[in-house]
């Protein structure tokens, strides 16, 4: 029986690995480089590095994958809902009878994608707190050593360094980098990450290269794709993980890129950024100046007032020799009246010799309590005592050096207030002179509607003004009487007059004629006979 089955026809039959593999080759060849664009859907990246993803639009879709060897070389993360433009080879998965893409490039398709990836990363890291005020570091007041992030060849770098010499000469050490393209984002990040691994020299082991105390990030102004690479989320976390205070001056005061939320402040220009990062060095000279005339003359005025006290109390004591002179006068006559020790007897020498060891022991005593008075008044004179008014004067210099450093610390901001008024006066000129124009035109206005108030204005046009005898305006023709005198006012010159007559009575309207009758129609005549009917 099977050898009575005789075939259909003599094509060769295919295995179904052979048509799988050749319509893989043939899918290969045809569309060896292909640009597709479409919205990502089931992005799912694998664990050993490869990206399955659909590409689809309203009608259809397509499976693509990314090897793991291009994934990092891809310009933006494949996300869901993300509209791209990707390139690469079609081709096809044997075991599943599948055909999908081979992605090599992707590329946002359109502002409108770009700002929406943008937005969901933004609230991704918020989220996260990279944006919270209470982890942005202060600036310092007087920077030694600043470090700049930026292209070398451009014009920024050269407007931060001639800002930086004016203000406030110091070293500046320039990190050079890509600014725009693909491997700007790694460069900027590889840069602040070697800015803050150099150990600063107070730690010792410093190195020739100091530490900066400051670091700016500045680019000139572009498109929103120029800027993109200051989107990037590695470049955003390697400057939340920094330790240096850092300034973000990408573009122009309209531009805003994610790492401006992340840095310490935020510079509208490479120039602005400048000026937050160093103060004037001329003012604090002239404060300083003024803080240390300040200083000497509170001190001179302590000293002088401690000289007058000093001397008004010397003043009130009395001299050494005052004191000793009436005691001594009242030894003098205490002694005329005592008797001679040869005319004493036993007994009164006796006495004699009490009331002497007496007045030595009143004198010994008298003697131990003015010593302890003097005890006294030395104790407050005392090293110990010294010592604590040269500690409280330390204490007080202290205090004062940290007044200056605050008062110091300050004066970057009285500069921006200052550096705010030319502004000011220029706006305040403007609304001054939009002031004057308004109540210019009002004035204007004013004196053109007086004009045409004016009631000779019409004596002009050919008109006459009709006054009384006894000059008042004569508004209607009822005012008048026949016979009145009345005086004409012309544009050249004035003539007296006198009514005539009572007045004409006003005419009556004209009567309009009503409209002629139309004429009758002529009435149709009689069909012909002879003519037809067409119905």
């Amino acid at each position: 029986m099977t050898d009575a089955i005789a075939p259909d026809s003599n094509a060769q039959a295919y295995s179904v690995s052979e048509l799988a593999f050749a319509l893989k080759r043939t899918l290969e060849d045809r569309y060896s480089f292909v640009r597709l664009r479409g919205e990502l859907s089931k992005v799912t990246h694998h664990s050993n590095g490869h990206v399955y993803l659909t590409i689809k639009d309203d009608k259809a879709a397509i499976d693509g994958v990314v090897w793991k060897g291009n994934v990092r070389q891809l310009q933006i993360r494949p996300e869901h809902g993300l509209e791209v433009i990707v390139t690469g080879k079609i081709t096809t998965y044997p075991a599943g009878s599948r055909y999908q893409i081979v992605i090599e490039t992707m590329e946002a398709a359109g502002v409108g994608a770009l700002l929406a990836q943008l937005e969901r990363l933004k609230g991704k890291l918020q989220a996260e707190g990279l944006f919270a005020p209470d982890r942005k570091r202060p600036l310092p007041a007087m920077p030694a050593v600043i470090g700049v992030i930026t292209s070398p060849t451009g014009a920024v770098i050269r407007d931060i360094l001639h800002r930086i010499r004016d203000r406030w000469p110091c070293r500046v050490l320039v990190w050079p980098c890509v600014v725009q393209g693909d491997a700007a984002a790694g460069q900027v990040s590889a840069a602040i990450r070697g800015f803050n691994a150099i150990t600063p020299n107070h730690e010792g082991g410093g190195g020739p290269v100091p530490r900066p105390d400051i670091l700016i990030v500045a680019r000139g102004g572009g498109s929103v794709e120029d800027l993109w690479a200051f989107n990037d989320e590695g470049l955003a976390r390697t400057v939340a993980e920094g330790t240096i205070p850092l300034i973000s001056a990408v573009g122009h005061e309209t531009d805003t890129t994610l790492i401006d939320f992340v840095s310490d402040r935020r510079a509208p220009t490479p120039t602005a950024a400048a000026e937050m990062a160093t103060p004037v060095l001329a003012e604090l000279r002239a404060l300083v100046s003024d803080y240390d005339r300040r200083l000497n003359t509170c001190g001179g005025r302590a000293v002088e007032e401690r000289r007058t006290r000093l001397i008004g109390a010397a003043r009130g004591l009395p001299r050494p020799a005052d004191l000793l002179a009436l005691a001594q006068q009242r030894l003098d006559l205490a002694v005329r009246g005592l008797p001679r020790l040869d005319d004493l007897t036993a007994p009164s020498e006796r006495r004699f010799r009490e009331v002497a060891a007496r007045l030595d022991a009143a004198l010994q005593r008298n003697t131990d309590i003015h010593a302890r008075d003097l005890l006294k008044v030395t104790a407050r004179l005392s090293p110990d005592t010294l010592h604590r008014q040269r500690a409280d004067c330390g204490r007080r210099v202290g205090d004062l050096s940290r007044r200056l450093d605050l008062a110091a610390r300050r004066v970057p901001e009285r500069v921006a207030q200052h550096a705010r008024l030319p502004a000011l006066q220029d706006r305040m000129n403007n609304c001054a002179t939009r002031r004057l124009e308004r109540e210019a035109d009002r004035l204007i206005a004013l004196d053109k509607l007086r004009l045409s108030l004016n009631p000779e204005r019409p004596l002009e046009l050919g008109f006459a003004l009709v006054r009384k005898a006894d000059g008042a305006i004569a508004r209607s023709a009822a005012e008048l009487t026949s016979g009145e005198r009345v005086n004409l006012k012309f544009k050249a010159g004035d003539r007296d007059a006198v009514i005539d007559g009572e007045g004409a009575t006003s005419a009556p309207p004209p009567t309009v004629a009503p409209p002629p009758p139309r004429p009758a129609p002529k009435p149709k005549a009689p069909p012909s006979p002879d003519q037809g009917s067409l119905f």
